[in-house]
């Protein structure tokens, strides 16, 4: 079993973290089962937010009578501290418990600090002080703001993109942490599902021992393969690394991400699945991405009245209309049996 410790926090838990966003999207009792089996298995790190709809309510009741068995982190997306102390109360009414291991300000477009006139860093020292929050945590998926979180030094832990994808950027912000000895938690760890090979996702992550990965599970046989990772770690070798470099090759560059902070559209087009389209194609069985649901979808795009807002909301700048239309288009060659390059 390989562990991690995340840095002041003190707080060491299995290189294998639960990432909760998708269980939103299966019924509570699936979703409970999945979390039950795992504890069961191994699995202690759980991490949510407050905008993952109803995924702190599931963890609240799988959770129940074992609080203090589990580390959990939240997230808020507050803009001022009347809307931290909501979210905060909400949140842990939610996950039936009185404290949070971790509270995260999630993805905020800069670093709250003290006397920055938000009052969120406030907010949050008061609910440290008062036991609601162990540690103070901050997500981004800008280096700027992820940059300047480690270098105020008002923050325990950063949650950040990092897979085998990842460029020097991403590396210097891991080592940077760990001199700093502020604890590092990667999301996005498989690239919003674009990693299907979680051997290699695995024993890319585990090179870097301040780091604890969250793995975004929604099935059973997903959370087997993190699983079987507790009682034998995959670790890098010729033929991983091999596969990894093809893997960059293919991937790295200009392509959605799928972290959907783009959303909402005013026309309702579902962005961070219709502007990756062309990668899930080539990725994973077309029949999953042919059926008359997703036609609908894709054909929203059409729907498009190039606002940019999406474009201005993405972290990774990227020209998301131009994805649309781009992915939209490969994916009416597919439908007429035409192959996509």
């Amino acid at each position: 079993m390989e562990n991690v410790i995340l840095g002041k926090t003190g707080i060491t838990v299995n290189k294998n973290g639960f990432g909760a966003l998708p269980i939103q999207r299966i019924p509570e009792k699936e979703a409970i089962y999945l979390l039950h089996k795992a504890y069961a298995g191994g699995i202690i790190f759980f991490d949510t937010a407050r905008f993952y709809t109803d995924s702190e309510e599931k963890i609240g009741k799988a959770f129940k009578g074992i609080r203090n068995k589990v580390i959990i982190a939240s997230k808020t997306m507050a803009q001022d501290a009347s809307g931290f102390r909501n979210d905060l109360k909400t949140t842990l009414r939610e996950l039936q418990t009185d404290y949070l291991d971790i509270y995260q300000f999630h993805n905020p477009g800069f670093c709250p600090k003290p006397e920055d006139k938000s009052g969120l860093y406030e907010a949050m020292t008061d609910a440290v002080k008062k036991g609601y929050v162990r540690h103070i945590g901050i997500t981004n998926h800008r280096s700027a703001v992820a940059h300047e979180a480690i270098d105020s030094g008002l923050y325990e832990t950063l949650q950040f993109p990092f897979c085998y994808l990842s460029g020097e950027k991403e590396l210097e912000l891991v080592r940077k942490c760990e001199t700093n000895n502020m604890g590092f938690i990667a999301m996005k760890a498989l690239s919003g599902g674009l990693i299907t090979n979680s051997a290699a996702a695995y024993a890319f992550l585990a090179q870097y021992k301040n780091v604890l990965p969250i793995w975004g599970i929604q099935r059973p046989e997903e959370l087997n393969e993190f699983l079987k990772y507790i009682i034998s770690p995959p670790s890098m070798n010729r033929h991983l690394t091999e596969f990894i470099e093809q893997e960059r090759i293919a991937l790295q560059g200009y392509f959605c991400r799928g972290c959907g902070y783009c959303m909402p559209c005013p026309v309702d087009i579902e962005i961070n699945t219709c502007a990756r389209m062309s990668l899930l194609l080539r990725r994973s069985p077309a029949a999953l991405q042919l059926t008359k649901g997703v036609q609908e979808k894709m054909k929203k795009t059409e729907d498009c009245i190039h606002c940019n807002r999406c474009k201005e909301k993405c972290p990774y700048k990227l020209d998301t209309p131009a994805l649309l239309q781009k992915n939209y288009e490969d994916y009416k060659n597919v439908l007429a049996g035409r192959t996509i390059v």
